[in-house]
């Protein structure tokens, strides 16, 4: 009896250290990924595939055709390529204001802008040129003086400006989007791009991408969805769509009739849009409205917040056609930029992993108020991950981490590759821009009375928070409405990533984010 007692706690503590040491194979499968190189055991060895049993889960999802997947191929609507107009925030309201919201009459020339579909094309930009001696060279990052090709080079940037003001006429695709095959020639890089084409970008090449050995440039590129929600950050918005202009296809930009602690508001950006204030980009924009506030969100201020994201997203996706798995979707708050040469990397080469987030330059008030660190925020994947992976949700892909989420084993081994989250910059290359409460004294007064009702102490319920000569003291001294005041680090205009470059080639527009309008003359 004895015996048969020991023989159980036996069994038990066995099956107790066989269960230990498989949660612990789950925590550090990362790990074993960056330092053992993990792809390439899984790849070559049975032995490991065994192993990797005891972590995958039993669910199943079609990666090819998404969860909602579609393939309609509606029409897309354009735009004329006016001259660009700036799209003022709006002054601050008081408390006795009337706010009204209308949109377009269903019947007139703009219809029902809200519900229009956007049919995604292929981008036909020739962002690389092939040369005699056979290498394939990204143009902007090659040194053309040492090339030599057998067709005329386009002068750098003229795609650029032209994408800015005319829809891309739709290319002959090719059916097969396999890579361009490695070069037998390397070509001569420009200072800040690296690789056998000169397309990898100093953000790219100082990441902690592990892959970066796979890189190799697509015959056809990725199309990229930005989706972003929208209150009164119409400056930042302008510096966004310049930034972007040739990475992104399409910018789902999504306005609420309710600010997020759920007051009425008129619709700024929809007027804009309507008065041809964003002409320049209109071809590229889907306008998302959001036209209710979510039950609860007025007592718990994040349900409101999440929500803004998954609107966004579920009801932009649906409306965007033509989409292909393998394009990328990309999701950010209004006051988040990311550089062109980083998201063009994703649109441009395979061999990355996913999820990915991005490094960005913290400021606040505006870039003369340099933060530490950087902000890493999780804010891309391809369209697959976000519908078998995510559900659709931005908010998910923001704020959950992958491996918990219900279809993650079943992507990674319908894809035949293991997930892994990596960032484009590093701390100190950086990535994008992050600029907190970068707006005029009126500006940040309108923040805070729409500011949601969960980020607590929510300053604008406090009268003297929202006195303008209080706002202006706080932009003069980097201080923060606790009282507290900031250690920043000295910076100047010339320093590398210091704002986006349409705000540095617009400095007189841009003037009260580039240089503090308080700061004491000496």
């Amino acid at each position: 009896m004895q015996n048969r007692t020991k023989m159980r706690r036996l069994k038990v503590f066995v099956l107790c250290l066989m269960a230990f040491c498989i949660l612990l194979l789950r925590h550090h499968y990362q790990v074993l990924y960056n330092r053992l190189g993990v792809r390439d055991l899984q790849a070559a060895s049975a032995k490991f595939k065994a192993l990797r049993y005891f972590w995958t889960l039993t669910t199943s999802t079609n990666l090819s055709e998404p969860r909602g997947y579609q393939h309609n191929q509606n029409g897309r609507w354009t735009g004329h390529g006016n001259e660009d107009q700036r799209g003022d925030e709006p002054a601050a309201p008081t408390d006795q204001d009337t706010v009204t919201f209308t949109l377009p009459d269903p019947t007139g020339p703009s219809g029902e802008l809200h519900k229009r579909s956007f049919l995604l094309r292929d981008d036909a930009t020739q962002f690389f040129v092939r040369t005699k001696s056979g290498a394939t060279c990204f143009r902007e990052g090659t040194d053309m003086a040492f090339l030599k090709v057998g067709e005329r080079v386009q002068q750098t940037g003229v795609g650029w400006h032209k994408i800015l003001h005319f829809p891309q006429e739709e290319m002959k695709r090719d059916q097969g989007q396999s890579s361009l095959g490695k070069s037998l020639a390397n070509c001569t890089c420009r200072p800040g791009w690296h690789g056998p084409h000169c397309g990898i970008p100093t953000m790219i090449q100082h990441s902690n991408l592990p892959s970066k050995w796979r890189l190799m440039p697509r015959k056809v590129p990725r199309r990229v969805i930005n989706a972003i929600n929208i209150n009164h950050e119409f400056d930042l918005l302008h510096a966004r769509f310049h930034e972007l202009a040739d990475a992104v296809d399409v910018f789902l930009v999504c306005e609420s009739n309710f600010t997020a602690y759920g007051s009425p508001k008129p619709l700024h950006f929809l007027h804009f849009l309507l008065n041809g204030t964003y002409n320049y980009m209109r071809h590229k924009i889907l306008y998302i409205f959001l036209d209710h506030f979510p039950k609860g969100g007025q007592q718990n201020g994040w349900i409101a917040d999440d929500y803004l994201r998954t609107f966004l997203s579920y009801d932009g996706m649906s409306r965007v056609k033509g989409v292909r798995p393998d394009d990328v979707f990309l999701i950010n708050d209004a006051d988040e930029i990311p550089a062109r040469e980083g998201i063009l990397f994703l649109k441009l080469y395979d061999g990355w992993t996913e999820p990915v987030s991005i490094h960005m330059r913290k400021s606040l008030y505006g870039f003369f108020w340099k933060q530490p660190g950087t902000l890493d925020i999780l804010s891309a994947c391809t369209v697959a991950m976000l519908f078998s992976v995510y559900n659709r949700d931005g908010i998910s892909l923001r704020r959950r981490e992958y491996f918990t989420m219900p279809g993650f084993r079943a992507y990674e081994k319908k894809n035949g590759q293991i997930l892994l989250k990596w960032s484009i910059g590093s701390p100190i290359h950086y990535a994008g821009w992050h600029c907190s409460w970068c707006f005029s004294p009126e500006g940040i007064y309108y923040k805070l009375i729409s500011a949601q009702n969960g980020d607590f102490p929510r300053w604008g319920d406090y009268a003297e928070k929202r006195d303008l000569n209080y706002i202006k003291n706080l932009i003069r001294t980097g201080g923060w409405f606790d009282g507290s005041v900031g250690q920043y680090p000295h910076t100047e205009h010339k320093e590398h990533m210091y704002a986006p470059k349409y705000m540095l080639n617009n400095p007189q527009r841009y003037k009260y984010m580039l240089e503090n309008p308080y700061a004491k003359k000496h």
